[in-house]
């Protein structure tokens, strides 16, 4: 049998399984040659390619070139080596990073070395390997585009990018021909311009590539990333030291080194110890640099555009350790900034934190799971130190009365009572003195008739929650405005914190409502189940004990007749009439035994005919009032009948010689009906656990009706429920 064909842009199972790990399902033809297997590549992108690219840029820096080895030369030398190494790594395991723009840039970059190394041999005529350096160099920049595009994962995924991917290349042929037929080498300065001008061009698919991936292809970006700051970081730091202090000499060299960070990004990136950890650093290292970009365009515009350049040794010397000494004063600071602003907090404000703190400090420890009781106690405390009061007290309530929930120090409890004339007045107070206390709120003045007063109140939705009262010395500082907004804002958090309490604890009761309910719902289903079971085996009693056996005694009483009419006639029939009256009661019994699962009467007449009928059968007079009712659902004709057959049986049982009255009637979309009787009466709360009161309330609970129970000892009884019918 032929196995059946796989869709030719479906991977197979390993490199499938291998996309999905690195958060993406990728085609494998996007990201390797299609002759490539994972054999294949792991040797050749991870292995040969980096090792040609190594043994190219040694064979290049051998070259006897006029000059000897320059210090560009070595830097290229040692990029080629940490982007060969860092191909390499890539391709352990396959599915890590695009490995074959890794690879294939560190060859090109090589070639390039080598080439120029070659053309500039002292004495020789080498015009190919010129030519070839100077397609090699615009091919470096094409290829690190391509790889920057195809980020994460080598894949171009969309056609705009292979597009782009495609005239980056095609500009870099044309270029690099173009300047080869004309005989003219590729510009260094230009490469150097070109290549950060590409960088940028990517900077946003590069966003959108990663915020759309997940797993080790973000860790990887994210080591990417690292190395992209601090190469830029270093360059610029390097470009503006020159510019200020002529240090370093030559800029290019040290310019074109930084770069170094970027495959050793790439490197730490796929290795499996740091990779959890480039988000944290990235975040790290971009705020260094962000500092390091507003020190270097401080000193540009106060040096250069304020000043004048530094002209000999010594003023270069002088800039350039003020400019050491900047920098290691913002690195001590930051580590000491908060000890710093804590003692000052102590001395500006006498406690560890300013007043507005609190606001912070609340706000955060609304979200934890404490208790509003150490909440409450937390928040006078911290006023207390940060106000510098006598005291700090919190009221809360939502009746007439607000007791004192918590004060610093502790005054114990107290309620202040306010009446309806004053509970509008302060809910719509902001916070307020000693002044409007005295006309609204006097009992909080009593001891305090010296003291600075503020009363905050709680209040939520137009609705009085509590009081925020503050107290402070004559002698000490009048409140300030600033006071006055920490309290009105602490007020309004403290009013939403007790509303989402009200909210809970409601939330909290409607949950225990409905837990009893379904808890009274599984009761009542197993009191349907165990009371069919018990109906089912009553008919199956009544059946045998009494419809059976009288059927069984007359299939004797036929076999008896007809032997006896053979030889005496007038005693067969005798026999036969007696049998005659035996089926009469038979049916009879059939009947009664009907009516007790489902009147017949009930199915073809309705409700009011059913009751009038079984009112009829009751040992005590019973008169039945049912005008316009008409005809309704099974369920609810059924479930009415037999409450009202129940309750007209134990009148009957527990009051012999009383009457009793069945109403039905129509009121506000629903069936009311009750069973009135002038008996003696019952004791409602022990009826409420009997058999019948159950069976009634769970018949009328399975349709959504209700049972009520109305009786006094020597007063009678009133059953009285409802069905709704709309």
């Amino acid at each position: 049998m032929h196995q059946p064909a796989r869709a030719a842009d479906q991977p197979p199972l390993p490199q499938r399984a291998g996309a999905m790990a690195n958060g993406t399902l990728r085609d494998p033809a996007a990201v390797a040659p299609p002759f490539a297997t994972p054999t294949v590549q792991r040797v050749v992108a991870g292995v040969l390619m980096p090792l040609v690219a190594v043994v190219v840029a040694a064979i290049g820096l051998h070259a006897r070139a006029a000059g000897g080895i320059s210090a560009l030369d070595a830097v290229a030398a040692g990029l080629v080596l940490a982007w060969a190494l860092a191909g390499a790594v890539a391709t352990r395991p396959r599915d890590r990073a695009p490995q074959w723009q890794v690879a294939s840039g560190a060859l090109a970059a090589s070639v390039a070395l080598a080439a120029a190394r070659l053309a500039g041999q002292a004495g020789g005529q080498h015009e190919a390997a010129r030519a070839v350096a100077t397609i090699a160099g615009p091919l470096v920049i094409a290829i690190s585009f391509h790889f920057l595009l195809a980020l994460p994962d080598g894949r171009l995924a969309g056609r705009a990018r292979r597009i782009a991917a495609a005239l980056g290349y095609a500009s870099a042929v044309g270029t690099g021909l173009g300047l080869a037929i004309a005989g003219q080498p590729f510009p260094l300065p230009a490469g150097a311009l070109i290549w950060p001008l590409a960088v940028l061009c990517t900077l946003p698919a590069i966003r959108l590539r990663y915020a759309a991936t997940t797993g080790r292809g973000r860790e990887r970006m994210q080591w990417l990333g690292i190395g992209v700051v601090v190469a830029a970081d270093i360059a610029l730091t390097s470009a503006v030291l020159h510019v200020l202090v002529g240090w370093p000499g030559p800029l290019g060299p040290v310019a074109a080194d930084a770069t170094a960070a970027i495959p050793l990004g790439l490197i730490a990136g796929g290795l499996p110890a740091l990779a959890p950890h480039g988000g944290r650093l990235l975040v790290q290292v971009l705020s260094i640099a962000g500092f390091s970009v507003v020190v270097a365009v401080v000193y540009l515009v106060i040096v250069l555009g304020l000043g004048k350049s530094p002209g000999d040794a010594a003023d270069r010397e002088i800039l350039g350790l003020s400019m050491l000494a900047a920098a290691v004063a913002a690195i001590g600071y930051l580590p000491a900034r908060d000890r710093l602003i804590a003692s000052a907090t102590r001395f500006v404000y006498g406690a560890r934190e300013a007043p507005d703190e609190v606001l912070r400090t609340f706000g955060s420890r609304l979200t934890r799971a404490i208790a509003m009781d150490e909440l409450l106690l937390q928040l006078a405390e911290s006023l207390r130190k940060t106000m510098g009061l006598t005291s700090a007290e919190v009221y809360t309530g939502s009746g007439d009365v607000l007791e004192r929930a918590a004060s610093v120090p502790d005054l114990g409890r107290r309620s202040l009572v306010i009446t309806a004339r004053e509970r509008p007045v302060v809910t719509r107070a902001g916070v307020s003195g000693s002044a409007w206390a005295s006309v609204w709120l006097p009992s909080l003045l009593d001891g305090r008739a010296q003291a600075q007063l503020r009363v905050a109140p709680i209040s939520h939705g137009g609705e009085l929650l509590g009081l925020i009262v503050v107290e402070r010395p004559a002698t000490a500082g009048a409140f300030s405005e600033e006071d006055d907004r920490v309290l009105t804002e602490l007020a309004r958090q403290t009013g939403l914190a007790f509303h989402n309490v009200q909210l809970d604890a409601a939330l909290q009761t409607t949950l225990d409502e409905l837990r009893n309910q379904a808890d009274a719902l599984r009761e009542s289903r197993a009191r349907i189940v165990a009371s069919g079971d018990a109906e089912r085996r009553r008919v199956e009693r009544n059946l045998h004990d009494g419809a059976q056996q009288h059927l069984v005694a007359l299939a004797v009483n036929l076999r008896l007749a007809r032997d006896i009419i053979a030889d005496d006639p007038e005693a067969g029939l005798e026999i036969l009439d007696q049998m005659a009256d035996d089926v009469q009661v038979t049916i009879r019994e059939l009947r009664e035994l009907a009516h007790g699962i489902y009147p017949p009467l009930l199915a073809d007449s309705g409700l009011a005919e059913a009751l009038r009928a079984a009112a009829g059968r009751c040992t005590i007079p019973v008169g039945v009032v049912a005008d316009d009712i008409g005809r309704y659902s099974p369920q609810i004709e059924a479930a009415i009948y037999f409450c009202c057959l129940e309750a007209l049986q134990n009148a009957a049982k527990h009051a012999p010689s009383a009457s009793a009255e069945v109403r039905l009637w129509l009121h506000s979309g629903g069936l009311l009906f009750s069973v009135t009787d002038d008996g003696p009466g019952f004791d409602e709360q022990k009826a409420r656990g009997g058999h019948g009161f159950i069976n009634m309330a769970d018949r009328l609970g399975a349709i959504g009706g209700t049972v009520r129970w109305e009786s006094r000892p020597g007063h009678g009884s009133t059953i009285s429920g409802s069905v709704p019918i709309g």
